[in-house]
């Protein structure tokens, strides 16, 4: 007859992750209390370390809340950890609901100034900014309670705002992340944006215009021809042009108009057109 061995009765669990929280608080506190009662820079400087990398865990938790946004996860944390650091300075040990209650919104407020003030691509009113950032939260949180998207009219009289300025804040949240023009059209397709923007320049058009224009430049003398190009290849201003020819100003402005007349009359082209 086969023995029945019955398992043994699991222990009841020990809370330790409760017990590890409690362990790092008293020793957060008990750091920020020597920092509060320290003199020396060095001493102080050590301390504010330890406090900072004791809780570096802390910024991760409030970062992760803004991930996904537009900013890189390296720079979240980085910013995270100077609102830390700020935090470490500014508390008062002993008072308050304790260090992570005062640390959080100072963490999180570092992150949202960084938001407004680097991640916009094309920076719109601060109003807008702030009234975007409204939006996104209520926006989540009518669509809880509706269960369904909310309408303008809704979200407009939940933020208290006119239904116009309301579409300018959605409008501005078009600046915030910009698509590359390198960006694929469609997934199956080898063109990008910037291949399907429109282009203005008509390359026959190009061609044709050199080609009209070559002859009348052949008929012109090689000292027309060189002031020609100091002015319109080098790009030379009328002074610069003299300088080179030993002649005034004005008498290079005589002489361009002289050249000028010519090939319009040449190219048959009207003083009307010329000025169009």
């Amino acid at each position: 007859m086969t023995s029945l061995i019955s398992a043994p009765t699991p222990s009841a669990p020990v809370d330790t992750r409760a017990d590890a929280l409690r362990e790092h608080l008293m020793l957060t506190e008990s750091l920020l209390g020597r920092l509060a009662r320290s003199r020396g820079l060095n001493e102080r400087a050590r301390l504010q370390d330890e406090v900072v990398l004791l809780n570096l865990p802390l910024v991760d938790g409030v970062a992760r809340r803004y991930a996904g946004r537009g900013i890189e996860w390296d720079d979240l944390v980085q910013v995270g950890r100077v609102g830390l650091l700020k935090a470490v300075v500014g508390y008062q040990a002993g008072k308050g609901a304790g260090f992570p209650a005062y640390a959080t919104p100072t963490i999180a407020g570092e992150i949202k100034r960084y938001f407004r003030d680097h991640a916009w691509m094309v920076r719109p009113p601060r109003r807008l900014q702030e009234l975007n950032a409204e939006l996104s939260c209520v926006e989540r949180n009518l669509r809880q309670q509706l269960h369904r998207a909310p309408s303008a009219d809704e979200l407009a009289g939940a933020l208290g705002v006119e239904t116009e300025e309301l579409t300018d804040a959605m409008v501005a949240r078009r600046a915030y992340i910009a698509t590359s023009l390198d960006a694929p059209t469609r997934t199956d397709s080898g063109l990008s944006l910037g291949d399907a923007l429109p282009d203005d320049s008509d390359g026959y058009a190009a061609v044709e215009r050199v080609e009209w224009l070559r002859p009348a430049l052949a008929r012109l003398s090689e000292r027309e021809r060189r002031v020609i190009a100091l002015r319109f290849v080098d790009g030379l201003t009328q002074e610069q042009i003299g300088s080179q020819l030993g002649v005034s100003q004005m008498q290079v402005s005589r002489l361009l108009a002289g050249i000028l007349g010519r090939l319009r009359d040449d190219l048959g082209i009207t003083d009307a057109q010329a000025t169009a």
